[in-house]
Order: C-alpha cells, then structure tokens, then sequence
C-alpha cells in the first residue's frame, strides 16, 4: 500500500503538469516514476512508460496553446529580464542546520497552506530573503522551494534589470511583478543587493533612490498565489526598510563540522576515503562553501576517471590548496602551502590538533612518507618528494 502511494504521488505530479500545460513536468515526473517502478522491481511497466515517453515526446505540447508565457523584456535593450529554471528532479536535497531546517519548513507550510491561512485572518507576505556568502546554497534552496510548492522557478539578474536609463529601471520592476501577478510562480530576485541599496547611500543618485522606493511599494502588492524569493551576499547593503517587507529570513553561512561531514559523505559519492581520512577533510574545509566542498568531490571524480587510479588524500589537499581563498585559519593553512617549505604546514597543522594530524596523516596529505612526514613537523628542514 505504502509503494501504492509512493507513485500516486507521482502520478498527481504527472496530472497537474498536464492540466497546467506544463509539457516539462510531465516529462521530469514521467521519468522520475519510471525509475521508480524500475527500483521496485516493475522493469516492464518502467520500459514500457520510457517507451512511451520516446514515441511521443515530439508531440509533448498543448494543441493550439501558446505555451510560453510572455516574458517581461528591457524597453531599451529589448533583452529578456527573467529566465525561467528547469528544476532537476532528482538533485540531491539541500543540506541545512535543524534551525535552517525549522525556518524552511515553516515557510513552506505557510505557503502551502495560504489559502487556510488567509480564511482565518492570519495571512502573511509569501516572501523570503536568502543571505550569506557565496556558495552556501541560495541558488539552490530556490529551487527546492519550486520543487516543493510545484511551481516554475522564475530567475530575474536584477544587476541586468538596472537600466542605463534609471527611469527604465522602475518600469521594469514593475514588469516582474506584473509577471509574477498573472502567473503564480516562484519568482526569485537574485544579486538583490545590485538594486535593494540603502536608500541614504550619499554617492547614490536621487533616481536609484527612487527606484529602491518603488521595489518596496511594488513587494508590498504582490499577490498571494506566487512566491517572492532574494538573495545577497552583501546583506550590510540593504534597508532596513526592505528587510522589513520580508516575512522570512534565512542565513546561509559556511557550513560547520557537522554539515561539512554530511556534505563530504553526500558529494564524494563514489570517491572513497577512510573515517580518519574523512575526518581531517572536513577539518581542512572549515570556512569552505557547500559549493567548494562539491568542487572539490567533483575534481576527485575526475581525477579517478582520466588518471584511472584511485583519489588520494594528498590529491583531495592538492584540490584543497587550489581552492583556498579568502578568510579564515584554515584557508590561510592552506595557501602558505602553496609552494612553500611544507615544515611550516606541517606544525601548523600540528598545533591546530596533534591527535587529527599524526605523522601518517601528514604523509599521506604531502605525498611523501611518514620518516619524512616526522621530519618536516619537527622543523628539520627536510626535501619533501
């Protein structure tokens, strides 16, 4: 009954992408049942739904219906101002902290449930703004957010919105909004900042100001059947005024030991290393973004495949090393490797914690052996190999 279930689901997705025109969903969510029938064993009712799938997927698409919706463009450039996503059903889930979790699933639960919610006089703005540094998962909890209300995800450059002529750029404001009000969707404001800038800057012109302004009364009337995401990497930047029109607010900062063990484990897939090897890896990742720690796993892949031998922890370090800009100790670690006497990585790494990173530990990281490894934390000045 249970697996019954499992693939009504599906089958509901399927129905309502049919009923919405959207000839994508039926074909993401026909796929994903396939392979789900497949896993459970039903190979001939999957070949027979991919089969199915390949005769008509020429013919995916609404008789007589102008699927594509009017997409709002520049008056002067004429370039398109929002991009619509094709949401990957099977990207893997968005890795977060509980209180990211208990934030997420509140917003989530208002959203589905704003219909209910506006009956008993306790609505609220379907609105939410994702700040953090860069690479810690706005993108792609947007597009988890789609996923999970069955929307299409609509992506606006607001750098591209600001118009040469700064009167333009207000007309185009609203033309997302327009959008957003006809089409219920997840509109989603990227680089927010690049518009949502504090309103007293003195180097601003008065125009820009204007525009922040009209962003603001703009957010104010949206309605309730879309769903209004931003997201910055500069939060210092925006109004206080434009904070205040967001119900919801969630940071995405680096990822601490436990998140960065979950996303090594989740990311590293068919790379594999011991417990004590995954340990020191996600100690050396601390202050690296999800989308580092992915980088990194997606280069050892790679590595695997046109070397054709096993990843090693000195190569995850080498990958480490290359990715190890801006702030922190353990990027700074990092970089004074970067062609330097490792002697001074190595007591480094010592001192941060002796037990983590014995000598066979720093062998293996360096590439060299462990008389050698011994050597360079103790200063001897040692060649390395």
């Amino acid at each position: 009954m249970e697996g019954e279930i499992r693939f009504m689901n599906e089958v509901f997705r399927i129905i309502t992408g049919a009923l919405r025109l959207d000839t994508e969903k039926v074909r993401n969510y026909s796929a994903f049942l396939a392979k789900k029938l497949e896993d459970a064993g039903e190979k001939g009712s999957a070949d027979r739904l991919r089969k199915l799938l390949e005769e008509t997927d020429h013919e995916l698409r609404p008789a007589g219906v102008a699927v594509a919706r009017a997409i709002p463009v520049d008056s002067e450039s004429r370039f398109s101002l929002l991009e619509r996503v094709n949401l990957k059903i099977d990207e893997p889930p968005v890795v977060l902290s509980e209180p990211q979790r208990a934030t997420m699933n509140e917003f989530l639960s208002v959203a589905k449930s704003h219909a209910q919610l506006e009956a008993e006089g306790v609505t609220t703005s379907l609105s939410l703004i994702l700040y953090g540094p860069p690479g810690c998962g706005k993108s792609r909890l947007a597009r988890h957010i789609a996923r999970e209300l069955e929307l299409d995800l609509y992506v606006a450059r607001l750098d591209g919105i600001i118009s040469s002529y700064l009167g333009s750029t207000s007309k185009n404001i609203r033309a997302l909004f327009d959008f957003a009000a006809r089409n219920p969707c997840v509109l989603f404001l990227d680089e927010f900042d690049a518009i949502a800038k504090l309103r007293g800057d003195v180097q601003e012109l008065g125009e820009l100001k204007r525009v922040v302004n009209s962003f603001i009364q703009n957010l104010d009337t949206v309605g309730r059947q879309s769903v209004i995401l931003a997201a910055t990497n500069h939060e210092e930047l925006l109004d206080s005024a434009v904070w205040r029109r967001f119900a919801y607010r969630l940071e995405l900062s680096y990822p601490d030991a436990p998140l960065r063990d979950e996303l090594w484990r989740r990311f590293l897939r068919r790379v594999t290393f011991g417990p004590k090897a995954l340990e020191v890896l996600v100690d050396l990742s601390e202050g690296f973004s999800g989308s580092d720690i992915e980088e990194t796993c997606l280069r050892l892949r790679r590595l695997e495949v046109t070397a054709r031998r096993a990843a090693t922890l000195h190569d995850a370090f080498h990958v480490l090393q290359n990715l190890a800009l801006g702030e922190g100790e353990t990027r700074r670690v990092l970089s004074a490797a970067k062609g330097k006497d490792l002697g001074d990585v190595a007591a480094l790494l010592r001192t941060r914690n002796e037990k983590l990173y014995s000598h066979a530990i720093l062998a293996q990281l360096f590439g060299v052996s462990k008389a050698t490894a011994f050597r360079l934390s103790r200063h001897e000045g040692a060649e390395h190999a």
